[in-house]
């Protein structure tokens, strides 16, 4: 049996990825290692918490004792790193959390895998190291050989974590993989994200707060699809290479927020213009032939069925997201969009 450690997994994209892995690969086992910071959440991983193949451990990627422990522990045979301070307007209040938690804890997670004999490594990056697309060229997409060209500290943070990433496999030959993807949505996402907020301030006939003009765009990639993809890479995909996984699911904001009034039935008139974000890109497209080409992967769901799918989710499992929001979050939205 394989064991797999897995960083940030009580957060959005990491739980679904230990659930997906649970369900295709029943024989490995999972450690789920996560500080639970605010948007880590402990209730989402219940259901497996007493699974005999699965463990948790609360931890900082960042303290070293802690994770060469783990390490002396599990043993892992691969480690995915979804730890990360991971929104960009909290990246525009305070960028120093951002750059120890995404860049050192990199570093420790790496340092530990070449301790216990070059374990294999797959960073979880984002489409935001490449910066923007301008919004008259649909015909412009990210590829792997895009320059690195950040907006924002988070995006900063993340583009220095590959870099290092990649050093690691030319100095030392650890064995490593980067993914960057386009913007995730889907069951247990932390409701101060786009799709989440629209979803939970509609149901309440709250105000739904988009930024600026609403023009912005944005490649919507399904979770499970994302899930999928990183699967892939790490059983099949070449080591020190990087692969852009995207939905092919193009949107403007304000396009996306109308789509989740009409499914909610709410009115348009819920749509509130705010203040836009500094440095606010302006649209992310990804081109996966890559990954494609190499390992034969492309996004399955369509944003129209994800989007429904995501909708019945949140309806579904209230009292995760309520929890949430009735707490230390409303403090940050007044914080964030009171003002705007």
């Amino acid at each position: 049996m394989k064991t797999i450690l897995v960083t940030g997994g009580a957060g959005f994209i990491g739980s679904n990825f230990i659930f997906y892995m649970m369900k295709q690969t029943p024989k490995m086992r999972i450690v789920c290692y996560d500080k639970l910071t605010y948007a880590g959440n402990l209730s989402t991983l219940r259901p497996i918490m007493d699974a005999p193949d699965f463990r948790f451990v609360k931890g900082d990627v960042c303290d070293r004792e802690a994770v060469f422990r783990v390490f002396e522990e599990e043993r892992p045979d691969v480690v995915v790193n979804f730890a990360a301070e991971s929104h960009v307007d909290r990246s525009i209040e305070d960028p120093g959390v951002f750059l120890r938690t995404n860049i050192l804890g990199t570093q420790t997670l790496m340092d530990a895998c070449r301790a216990y004999g070059g374990v294999r490594y797959h960073q979880v990056s984002t489409d935001e190291v490449y910066g923007d697309l301008p919004l008259d060229r649909p015909d412009l997409f990210f590829t792997e050989e895009t320059p690195i060209c950040t907006s924002s500290p988070y995006a900063a943070s993340k583009a220095a974590a590959d870099l290092l990433a990649l050093s690691y496999f030319r100095t030392y030959g650890l064995p490593v993989t980067i993914s960057r993807c386009s913007n995730n949505y889907g069951p247990y996402q932390f409701p101060e994200k786009l799709i989440p907020l629209m979803i939970a301030n509609a149901l309440a006939d709250k105000p739904l707060p988009v930024y600026g003009t609403g023009e912005n765009v944005r490649d919507w990639l399904y979770v499970e699809d994302h899930c999928r993809a990183i699967d892939l890479i790490i059983r099949e995909g070449r080591v020190g290479e990087v692969y852009n996984i995207g939905g092919h699911n193009e949107l403007t904001n304000i396009e996306l927020v109308k789509m989740i009034c009409r499914e909610l039935g709410r009115p348009e008139s819920l749509i509130t213009h705010v203040a836009d974000r500094k440095g606010h890109d302006r649209r992310y497209a990804i081109d996966p032939k890559k990954i494609h080409g190499e390992l034969g992967w492309l996004p399955e769901t369509k944003l129209a069925d994800g989007l429904k799918r995501t909708i019945a989710w949140y309806l579904e499992n209230r009292p995760w997201w309520e929890e949430i929001v009735s707490g230390e979050y409303q403090e940050y939205y007044r914080k964030m969009y009171g003002a705007r």
